[in-house]
């Protein structure tokens, strides 16, 4: 297929067999995803794959901070509450997520349920956490490449028939993963994304998200009309 068809098939995946990665699998996934675009060539990233024992502690200590009502602890200024047409996105996603998962509106054990599970890296096996120098900030330009960086990931491990889904939920607990990490503190953590085969029997991987019209986002400046012959 095209590139267009294999970007548009690629979806979010938030179940995971318990089948291992390999470490060569993940290094393919990664070298093939360092060749994303970084400013002046930069390459302002840096990559910390966690599995096994490592990642099993992550998700504890996020778990446990969590339910005692820890308050979030990023390494970087964020807006947790999403506005307008944005929020109304994200709406729609948790809609369609919690239909097929069979979560109603009421059910709020089943929604904490679904809530710690991002909080677990939804139980993949391999979580990949992308930080950058504090000596870069303010970072704008240095986040950007790790955007980049980390679309390059998603990509290349569909490629690989790995699945993934970019996850602000795992490091939101920024100190519990430079421990179990050993991130050091002069890296600042952006995002982690969980990593592993897809699951075809949970029924959340059948979501794919829509996309809006060019038209919403898109303003064309100095194009000529198109003329058809």
């Amino acid at each position: 297929m095209n590139f267009a068809e294999f970007a548009a098939s690629r979806k979010s995946v938030r179940g995971f067999k318990t089948k291992a990665v390999s470490k060569d699998l993940v290094d393919a996934v990664i070298n093939a995803a360092k060749w994303a675009p970084s400013s002046y060539n930069t390459q302002t990233w840096r990559v910390h794959a966690v599995t096994g024992d490592v990642l099993d502690n992550i998700r504890e200590d996020n778990t446990k901070n969590t339910l005692a009502g820890k308050p979030h602890v990023r390494d970087f200024p964020y807006k947790e509450d999403y506005e307008g047409v944005h929020r109304q996105r994200q709406i729609d996603v948790a809609i369609q997520l919690f239909e097929v998962m069979g979560i109603t509106r009421e059910d709020k054990e089943k929604r904490m349920e679904w809530m710690m599970r991002g909080f677990r890296q939804f139980d993949a096996p391999v979580s990949l956490v992308l930080t950058y120098d504090k000596s870069l900030e303010p970072a704008g330009i240095t986040q950007f490449g790790l955007g980049s960086l980390a679309y390059g990931i998603v990509l290349a491990a569909w490629d690989l028939g790995l699945g993934c889904v970019i996850n602000g939920q795992g490091i939101m607990q920024s100190d519990v993963v430079h421990k179990h990490a050993q991130i050091p503190d002069s890296e600042a953590i952006m995002i982690c994304i969980a990593m592993g085969y897809p699951d075809d029997n949970f029924e959340a991987n059948d979501v794919r998200s829509a996309r809006v019209d060019n038209k919403d986002f898109v303003s064309y400046h100095g194009f000529k009309e198109s003329i058809t012959e």
